[in-house]
């Protein structure tokens, strides 16, 4: 999985580093770096989760990482479509509507 090695070099980890996190043998996270073995489904979420990326990037759903760190949040299931304009948009929308309620506690 080249994108599991991607991912971990971007969080600057080792596969030492990445096998503790994750609670997994660092000779796994060399043999699914190396395409010798895939992660079971479980793997595969606690790798995202320890590298702070989706499912979707390690599996090459989507090729922004950073895109859906909330993938279960519905506001975010789309976000990997959007483009790079349409997300700063989105973005400066809701710092416009977090700033207009200044605070002020849903209820």
């Amino acid at each position: 999985m080249a994108r599991l090695r991607a991912a971990r070099e971007m969080r600057s980890l080792s596969q030492a580093e990445l096998a503790t996190k994750t609670g997994l043998p660092p000779s796994s996270i060399a043999h699914f770096e190396g395409g010798k073995r895939k992660p079971s489904f479980d793997n595969l979420r606690k790798l995202s989760e320890a590298l702070e990326v989706t499912t979707d990037y390690l599996l090459g759903r989507t090729d922004d990482p950073d895109v859906a760190e909330k993938a279960g949040d519905p506001m975010f299931r789309h976000a990997a479509k959007l483009t790079a304009n349409d997300r700063e948009l989105v973005t400066a929308l809701l710092e416009r509507l977090a700033a207009k309620r200044g605070g002020k506690k849903e209820g």
